[in-house]
């Protein structure tokens, strides 16, 4: 196969796991916190909102690496 068809394949591939993973994560720590995730930001908790988006930029930044360096 094409490596440019096969490191495309794999991209993709990285992203929807780093997506699975992201929902994971924000799933099992909805379940550690005493609060609703869902609620807070309903209600417009900026914390809450913050929390949320460091843990995305956590969770995709590290999985950018393993999945980036992979690659080579």
């Amino acid at each position: 196969m094409d490596p440019l068809v096969l490191n495309f394949l794999y991209a993709v591939m990285g992203g929807f796991i780093t997506l699975g993973f992201m929902w994971l994560g924000c799933k099992l720590f909805n379940h550690t916190v005493n609060f609703s995730i869902g609620k807070e930001l309903k209600g417009g908790n900026t914390a809450v909102g913050l929390m949320v988006m460091g843990m995305f930029i956590g969770i995709g930044i590290a999985l950018g690496l393993v999945i980036g360096l992979g690659l080579n």
